[in-house]
């Protein structure tokens, strides 16, 4: 059994193979990432069984693919089949996926880039443009060598995940932001029983973290992407398929985008959201809060709802000094400094939630 991971153990996964079809039609204009609820954070182990919560909507199979090279006419899932899961977290600015794939060749044996790959690319802003120094459009000013430190997947990053990567790194990162392949900015897994040249199933689970602009010189001056809930972000992938150990050249380019120059152009990305928790991972309602410091010298604070429910219909606030407010969001001035309990009790149709937090007025 070939396992290779970080931080993570590996369990057994059966062989799958999913029958579909196979169309020419452009791919859908946007497709769902799955939020996973805090307490079921997907662990990377080469196990996609925590994913099994995620609705089969959530899919994204061979039948979205098509053959950009000219080199097939159409699929053949027998040979090879995939399917992908996306997921986010809300308050962690990771994007996690699982890959699983059935091909009848796998080919890995060599330590460059002749290897069955699994190639996203994500913009997680949606500003588009390119993202490699071949497709710079100051090519009049700028040489080769500088805009490969000053743009070459800055404002999008191109991922080449050899599936599986034996004996070498797990992913290719295109341009010179080395840094974003390792902890703390991804992790992965795989799990898989097969030697170069078998068929065989392939599970791969791994997050990364997109940035809106990720520098060649680190993460110090570099600005990771926030995800929030509804946000639309540019995503995209490429499986590219080797089946002949005798040649360099691959045996297809099967892309979820319709231009083939996805992976260097990010406004041929396509459009993901980041979808709300499922309802059956929503509570009825819960009462929640936010703050924010007005004026420090005369210790004014603004209070947010952030409450969760529909058809909320009352707010009652408990400044933990003895003054209250039935606002919604409400300031209020404390005349002393010190630790006060604040409450927020909130009510929709009958049902009430409260939440209370231990807040700090400091001095002057």
């Amino acid at each position: 059994m070939k396992r290779h991971f970080l931080q993570a153990s590996v369990a057994t996964a059966g062989l799958w193979i999913a029958a579909t079809s196979f169309s020419l039609e452009r791919p859908k204009t946007e497709f769902p990432i799955f939020q996973f609820p805090a307490d079921a954070i997907p662990r990377i182990d080469g196990d996609g069984e925590d994913w099994s919560m995620v609705p089969e909507r959530y899919v994204v199979g061979t039948a979205e693919l098509w053959e950009d090279s000219g080199k097939h006419e159409g699929l053949k899932p027998e040979s090879l089949d995939i399917s992908v899961k996306v997921g986010w977290v809300k308050g962690l600015n990771r994007l996690y996926f699982l890959y699983e794939a059935y091909d009848d060749y796998w080919d890995f044996s060599l330590p460059g880039l002749k290897n069955d790959t699994f190639e996203i690319v994500v913009d997680g802003d949606l500003s588009g443009g390119p993202l490699i120094t071949r497709f710079r459009e100051n090519e009049d000013r700028l040489s080769e060598a500088d805009a490969w430190r000053s743009m070459h997947g800055v404002h999008a990053q191109n991922y080449h995940i050899f599936t599986p990567a034996k004996d070498k790194d797990w992913t290719m990162l295109w341009g010179p932001a080395q840094w974003l392949k390792e902890l703390p900015y991804s992790n992965y897994a795989y799990d898989y029983d097969f030697q170069p040249g078998e068929s065989g199933k392939l599970t791969l689970e791994f997050w990364i973290t997109p940035f809106d602009y990720a520098g060649a010189e680190g993460p110090e001056r570099s600005v990771p992407s926030i995800l929030e809930e509804n946000k639309l972000i540019g995503l995209c992938w490429a499986i590219i398929d080797y089946d002949d150990v005798d040649s360099d050249r691959n045996n297809g380019f099967w892309n979820l985008s319709r231009s083939h120059t996805m992976y260097g152009k990010a406004n041929e990305l396509v459009a993901f959201r980041l979808m709300p928790l499922e309802p059956e991972f929503q509570p009825e309602l819960q009462a929640d809060w936010k703050v924010k410091i007005l004026d420090r010298e005369l210790r004014r604070v603004a209070f947010f709802d952030d409450s969760f429910g529909e058809s909320i219909d009352s707010w009652y606030w408990e400044f933990g000094d003895g003054e209250t407010s039935s606002e919604k969001d409400p300031i209020h001035r404390y005349q002393e400094p010190g630790h006060y309990v604040v409450t927020l009790t909130v009510s929709s149709g009958g049902v009430t939630s409260k939440r209370s937090k231990v807040w700090e007025v400091s001095f002057k």
